[in-house]
């Protein structure tokens, strides 16, 4: 045959298209399963909130000068403030099946105002616990107005009208892989218990649907349930069995199953109310502090949202409605300053990643989840037996759901050309500098125990040094940056993968809006295929 190469073969592999929403989600938002499975599945969600909101205060809660009581005390109002703050979400806020839970990004700054000095001078570690935790509540309330201006005014909106694919990816993706520190660091405490709660659950949701082919979906959708009952009884089997009777104090707290102290020291029934540690005090330095802190975790959040809206088959959120998530999660922080739970919040990312492994992105699943949260809050010895599953457990979870998360921010890569070399520099150098400025600032800090940034004021050190160590702020705003600062044309807009996500940013102020990102639907009905 003559000029021209030769025709394509016919059984030649197409590439994949793109997928505004992924096709193997079995219940989107709107769409709830059956209610004693979706019972089930909000029990499993309250099961992975319970690694944040138990490991937090019991890690705060000694350095304050409290005891057991205090800290199960602690542990029931972070969970009722969590359940209460997840309806609120669902209901008002973003509407997304997200989980709003306590937040790691908070720590750094709360141990700050610990270790203020004003605190030293009273002896009684219960009333010490209860001064620190009134300066951590006043702290809290004045930074949620950040979130909630931010949100509620529709400034975040315009930030997020200039994200694209690409700037998403590495922030995304680094919201879950940048969590690596409180995965296998976690399970290797208590190894003969968490890795095999790690190979288990794996087995149970990947190998475990293929083996035995049901067609009802019961082990990928509740692999956690299972692998966490059968690994706690193991765990309890070598309590009692004597395994650890003459071990090291800290492998005995992360082995034990019997050693939380949290079922003795917590009350029958209890409703949190708010200032029940009395009224909040102010310092102006701490409340900057924890601001910034609030910022680092609104960015963080960003990228859970768009994780939550992936993983619940939903469309690409209108900037419209992220900003009244934002606006919202606002108000969970606010909530938490006058509850008073040591900790602000946020979307939890562990609970993102479990809508991954089920393939249920419910709202009602997680409106469920947030009735046990409530219930066992109040019905304190009930929910301390739930509260005592050891730690490595939680983080044998933690090492699947952040990934699934993580995995997440790379699947946007879709609508991006790999082929060019700005999405590579941008890509490329966002990750890297995302993982290694805050490798510098946690390796700095753990030498020296304080931060690069060492002035008199411990206020000023932690607004520097803890959004540095973030990976996923750091990834997120470099990514920001250079993606709407590099030369831009045409050809660029769809190396970015804009061309997605601004059609659906067409209907703002529209009333269908909102089942634009919320309703799975079919995409060539409304817009010309791209």
């Amino acid at each position: 045959m003559a000029g021209g190469g030769a025709p394509a073969k016919a059984d030649e592999p197409q590439p994949h298209p793109p997928k505004e929403q992924l096709p193997n989600i079995s219940y989107c938002i709107t769409s709830p399963p059956p209610w004693p499975e979706a019972i089930l599945l909000g029990f499993q969600h309250y099961l992975v909130v319970l690694g944040t909101a138990v490991i937090i205060p019991t890690s705060l809660v000694p350095q304050m000068g409290g005891g057991n009581e205090e800290k199960a005390k602690v542990i029931q109002t972070l969970l009722f403030v969590a359940g209460l703050n997840t309806l609120l979400q669902s209901l008002f806020g973003s509407r997304l099946p997200a989980v709003i839970g306590g937040s790691y990004t908070f720590v750094p700054t709360t141990i700050s105002i610990i270790l203020a000095g004003r605190f030293s001078d009273t002896s009684d570690p219960i009333e010490r616990f209860k001064r620190i935790m009134r300066a951590i509540q006043g702290s809290l309330i004045v930074a949620s107005t950040l979130q909630i201006v931010l949100g509620f005014s529709g400034l975040w909106r315009n930030v997020a009208r200039f994200l694209s694919p690409l700037s998403v990816v590495p922030l995304v993706s680094l919201v879950g892989f940048g969590l690596y520190e409180f995965g296998f660091p976690g399970v290797a405490k208590c190894v003969e218990i968490g890795l095999p709660q790690l190979i288990l659950v794996v087995f149970v949701s990947q190998y475990m649907p293929h083996v035995i082919k049901s067609g009802r979906h019961v082990f990928d959708r509740f692999a956690v349930i299972f692998s966490v009952v059968i690994v706690w009884i193991y765990a309890h089997l070598l309590t009692v069995g004597g395994a650890y009777d003459h071990k090291a104090p800290r492998t005995q707290i992360s082995c034990r199953t019997d050693r939380a102290g949290l079922i003795d020291a917590a009350p029958w029934i209890r409703v949190p109310y708010p200032f029940q540690w009395g009224a909040p005090s102010f310092d102006a330095g701490e409340a900057f502090a924890m601001m910034m802190a609030s910022f680092v975790a609104l960015v963080e959040s960003t990228g859970a949202f768009v994780a939550v809206s992936r993983y619940a088959s939903a469309t690409p959120m209108p900037p419209s409605i992220l900003s009244r998530g934002v606006g919202w999660q606002g108000v969970a922080i606010l909530i938490s300053g006058l509850f008073g739970t040591v900790n602000g919040s946020s979307v939890s990312v562990e609970n993102a990643g479990l809508l991954a492994l089920t393939r249920v992105g419910s709202r009602r699943v997680v409106q469920i989840s947030a009735g046990f949260m409530i219930f066992f809050s109040i019905l304190g010895k009930f929910g301390a037996v739930f509260a005592s599953i050891p730690a490595p457990i939680i983080a044998a979870l933690y090492c699947l759901f952040f990934a699934y998360v993580g995995a997440g921010g790379l699947s946007l890569l879709q609508f991006c050309n790999l082929n060019s070399f700005r999405t590579k520099f941008v890509l490329g150098f966002s990750v890297f500098l995302g993982l290694s400025v805050p490798q510098y600032f946690n390796e700095y800090t753990a030498i020296n125990g304080y931060g690069p940034v060492h002035t008199g004021a411990r206020w000023f050190n932690d607004i520097v040094n803890v959004p540095f160590s973030s990976e996923a702020f750091v990834a997120g705003c470099v990514a920001y940056f250079l993606d709407n600062t590099l030369h831009k044309d045409s050809s660029v807009r769809k190396d970015r993968g804009k061309h997605w996500w601004d059609k659906f940013r067409s209907f703002k102020g529209d009333n269908r809006s909102e089942e634009f990102y919320s309703l799975p639907f079919n995409l060539n009905k409304y817009f010309p295929s791209v």
